[in-house]
């Protein structure tokens, strides 16, 4: 089972027993320095994918911002997939679609061509096959000059940009030893093997990146 979205930190629901929506403090907290990202660098319509979706409230926030991008929130967890959904519903949104499964390390996602994916805080709570399949993915499906937006920590020359992310790491990896903070340049050098051009790497609050690639 590949663990996606922001399970990395603690969400919680509203009501237990009606309300399917999920929260998560971070994505509270990252959710406008993004969105301050996203709209300097992504097209701000067309088809998006979101790949782990969490508990679904980044689309839900960007949908907002991005009318005419049409999003869809996808992951592998019955529970993110419902607290999307959830989300989706309390807003009414037409141009979030409703959320559904999605294996990044499967050969065929059954989707469109698309002008962006949206990728926050999988990698590091994932196994390595995972990134490979993400990249892999968005090398088949993205169009031409589509654009891959990836959020988390990374090392950078394999070395921690912080303490905290050093001992975050180690957290990690005493949870599951196929999970831990990846190296920046190993990740670029998969993605350009997968005709993804690594564009910009902006540093974000919390010693995290907002990481860009084109499809060439």
């Amino acid at each position: 089972m590949i663990n996606t979205g922001n399970t990395s930190h603690t969400a919680t629901k509203s009501d237990e027993n009606t309300d399917k929506r999920l929260y998560a403090p971070s994505s509270a907290r990252n959710k406008e320095p993004i969105l301050k990202v996203l709209k300097e660098y992504i097209p701000t319509s067309g088809q998006a994918l979101e790949i782990a979706c969490g508990s679904g409230e980044h689309g839900l926030h960007f949908s907002k911002s991005f009318p005419a991008l049409i999003w869809q929130p996808t992951d592998i967890e019955t529970a993110h997939i419902d607290s999307a959904n959830a989300h989706r519903e309390a807003e009414n949104l037409s141009n979030m679609k409703e959320a559904h499964y999605l294996d990044v390390t499967s050969q065929n996602w059954e989707t469109e061509p698309l002008d962006l994916i949206y990728n926050a805080n999988m990698i590091h709570i994932s196994p390595w096959f995972c990134t490979l399949g993400l990249l892999s993915g968005a090398g088949r499906h993205l169009k031409s000059d589509g654009i891959l937006f990836m959020y988390g920590p990374y090392k950078i020359d394999n070395q921690h940009t912080s303490d905290s992310n050093a001992q975050f790491d180690m957290s990690l990896k005493s949870r599951d030893s196929s999970w831990g903070i990846r190296n920046l340049e190993d990740v670029i050098s998969i993605a350009e093997q997968n005709g993804l051009q690594h564009k910009h790497s902006i540093e974000m609050p919390a010693n995290n990146f907002c990481i860009i690639y084109k499809k060439i």
